[in-house]
């Protein structure tokens, strides 16, 4: 670059504005879905996420036999004819993976929604109506984040019947306070805005001010706790059937461990049969993850201010030697 030259300075077109497009207004979740379409991390996670996804929905295509037929002798390596080995069980191990997506998924998406919705109800009402609501539901709130949740998890899944229903129950009961103290704090904040007042004085009611006002400016912080709420809850489904806590005949990622631990794998050196359920659940961690850190560079105004700079200085040719530009 010519230190001679000038430099022009960027025009008012190169900095586009968040609401506007060739000059006509663009609603916000019309513009929220454009940002998050061109982000690299969210193509990232939506990509692997449908391809367990996909995966799940037409399992019985991909393995069409029985997850628990007895098919070969217990701990064969991979092969043409068995891709992923078998179990210390003699059961053909992609084909438990296959179908292990469907339950673990399942679980992980219910209680996802569950735990957010539950969390979402009780922490707008706490944030929006102060005095005694807001006191009883957040001494309510505070209790569940006091006890430990890994004994209480184990403890209702010890007396409980086990089962599916059982242990989407207990992550739920289990889950849904974190997010209740994130959207009550933000319905703090949110509650004394402009348009908020408005509603009020124009005399709309509390139901409707709360969704239709305060939750539509919610909405990708809804969408970042229930990612995070799937993360946890495959996890912890994982864990509890790892430690035998779940109906272990029903095929899951978590009672693959199980299964392989019960068989002395790891002494067996018969990594096909961990391996595979645990980078399933760690792709599926890393797909979520990748999600919410694009749900952030798209919905924080300093992080999307920082990287339209960035790209206007770049376009213009300034060089990183320039001190770094305050954003208000």
């Amino acid at each position: 670059m010519n230190p001679n030259a000038k430099v022009l300075p960027p025009k008012l077109d190169d900095i586009k504005s968040p609401s506007l497009s060739h000059g006509k207004p663009v609603s916000t979740q019309l513009d929220f879905l454009r940002r998050m379409i061109v982000q690299p991390k969210a193509v990232i996670g939506l990509v692997i996420l449908g391809i367990f996804i996909i995966t799940a929905l037409f399992a019985p295509l991909i393995a069409p036999n029985d997850p628990n037929k007895y098919v070969g002798l217990p701990h064969q390596p991979p092969s043409s004819q068995h891709w992923l080995g078998t179990t210390g069980q003699g059961q053909d191990v992609f084909t438990q993976l296959v179908w292990g997506s469907r339950i673990s998924l399942l679980i992980g998406f219910s209680v996802g929604i569950l735990s957010t919705t539950l969390g979402l109800v009780i922490g707008m009402i706490s944030g929006y109506i102060p005095g005694v609501v807001d006191g009883v539901l957040n001494m309510f709130t505070n209790v569940f984040l006091l006890i430990p949740g890994l004994p209480l998890l184990i403890t209702l899944a010890s007396f409980l019947p086990q089962g599916m229903l059982t242990v989407m129950l207990v992550l739920t009961f289990t889950g849904w306070a974190w997010p209740a103290r994130v959207f009550r704090s933000q319905v703090l904040s949110l509650r004394e805005k402009d348009f908020v007042s408005a509603s009020v004085v124009s005399g709309e009611g509390i139901p409707r001010i709360v969704f239709s006002e305060i939750l539509p400016n919610m909405l990708s912080l809804v969408m970042s706790s229930l990612f995070g709420a799937v993360i946890y809850t495959i996890g912890a489904d994982a864990g509890l059937a790892f430690l035998g806590f779940e109906n272990v005949n029903i095929v899951s990622w978590g009672t693959m461990l199980y299964w392989a631990s019960n068989s002395s794998a790891l002494l067996q050196e018969a990594w096909w049969t961990f391996l595979p359920p645990g980078l399933c659940i760690a792709l599926v961690s890393f797909a979520t993850t990748m999600l919410i850190y694009a749900m952030d560079e798209v919905t924080n105004p300093r992080l999307r201010s920082e990287k339209e700079i960035t790209r206007v200085l770049k376009k213009y040719h300034i060089g990183s030697r320039r001190s770094t530009p305050v954003v208000k």
